[in-house]
């Protein structure tokens, strides 16, 4: 996977900054993003692709990483997105359950359905 995914020679340099630090980051940056009751287009997507950059200057800064490579860039901020909606969407439906808890109900982590009558 060397090459492919990340540059380091290490995968816990990789698991490190992209998995831990920028995974908690996109989860926290979509469950803000939903706490404001944001869109979740453009909002998510703009702090996910800026945040990709911080991680690219954090892989840059302190592995010896390439700052401006497409590919790496492409790769985190795919990772950084897809927690970012999952953060996003957990949150929305504990928001809908719990504010709208006449109307809406859990229907699993990441969605909510109309409570039946």
């Amino acid at each position: 996977m060397q090459g492919i995914l990340y540059e380091e020679p290490s995968f816990w340099s990789f698991a490190m900054v992209t998995v831990l630090i920028g995974g908690w980051t996109a989860w926290r940056t979509g469950k803000s993003v939903a706490d404001g009751w944001g869109e979740i287009i453009p909002h998510v997507l703009i702090y996910t692709l800026l945040l990709g950059i911080g991680i690219r200057f954090v892989h840059h800064a302190l592995f010896g990483g390439t700052m401006f490579s497409l590919h790496y860039y492409a790769i985190d901020t795919v990772f950084l997105l897809v927690l970012a909606i999952m953060g996003f969407r957990y949150t929305r439906a504990k928001q809908m359950a719990t504010k709208y808890y006449w109307l809406y109900e859990k229907a699993g982590p990441f969605a909510w359905k109309k409570k039946s009558v």
